[in-house]
């Protein structure tokens, strides 16, 4: 690549597109840190579950490449056969033990195998020296560290702070799902965990307790919650009293849209 030849370096923020304010934002955030950005649009197959909504995922390339020319100095929208010549069910996977298991793990059996995969054969495809990802997705951040760390690619991994709408719910791709009435309860999500966090910087520690109650507040605002859990970061190792960098995270139903969501708690001894 004509780039390298000139000591041009690379920024990659890779994506399924249908792209919103957030994805912007990490393509922002790549032109500041980099010589040239690059951006791709895969839905990637390995990634969804046999119940999941790979054939409804929305695929907006054209909208998307309008919004991308200004700020983007490739997009790259490989086609299946390209990233899986030999279907994705026989190709080679990357499985990152520890961070990938329990939380959406749990509830999307496979999932971070797919992430991990078609991240690293990326990274192969476009060289990037830096790799840009939301914190919404956050056990995706860990599980891409995770990987980019015990496989030594040589790439930057950038966490860029979750886009939200001005009533704070977690901008997301699938947020087009929800009707009308669930857009209203949405961000009752974010609100339940800003309680939590404000409860652990006031000093409570009963970890357990207040997940129930994080799980029963969820419910009573008309969600169907998969987990809502205190962990600690980075590691993601169940929360214990003496740590000082926690998240929050919560993952719920409301309808057909599945949404995630988290918030990080730093707490002084």
């Amino acid at each position: 690549m004509g780039w390298r030849l000139q000591s041009e370096t690379i920024a990659f923020v890779p994506t399924m597109g249908n792209l919103h304010a957030g994805h912007l934002a990490l393509v922002e955030q790549a032109r500041q840190c980099a010589d040239k950005v690059v951006v791709s649009i895969f839905v990637n197959p390995m990634q969804f579950g046999a119940d999941e909504d790979l054939g409804s995922y929305p695929r907006t390339l054209t909208a998307d490449s309008a919004k991308l020319a200004p700020v983007t100095d490739l997009l790259f929208a490989p086609p299946v056969a390209e990233i899986y010549p030999r279907g994705h069910g026989v190709s080679s996977q990357i499985d990152v033990p520890g961070v990938s298991e329990g939380l959406c793990g749990a509830f999307r059996p496979g999932h971070f195998t797919g992430v991990a995969t078609v991240v690293a054969k990326l990274f192969n495809m476009v060289q990037p020296d830096y790799a840009l990802f939301g914190n919404k997705d956050y056990q995706q951040l860990q599980v891409i560290r995770r990987m980019v760390a015990d496989l030594c690619f040589p790439v930057e991994i950038i966490a860029v702070p979750t886009a939200r709408e001005e009533d704070g719910l977690a901008l997301s791709s699938r947020n087009g799902y929800l009707s009308a009435a669930e857009r209203e309860i949405a961000p009752r999500l974010y609100q339940a965990l800003q309680s939590v966090v404000q409860a652990l910087v006031q000093g409570r520690n009963d970890y357990a307790v207040m997940e129930q109650e994080g799980l029963y507040v969820l419910e009573e605002a008309g969600f169907v919650p998969e987990y809502f859990s205190i962990r600690q970061a980075g590691s993601l190792k169940l929360a214990q009293p003496g740590m000082t960098e926690l998240v929050v995270l919560a993952a719920a139903r409301l309808g057909k849209t599945r949404l995630i969501d988290n918030l990080a708690c730093s707490l002084v001894e």
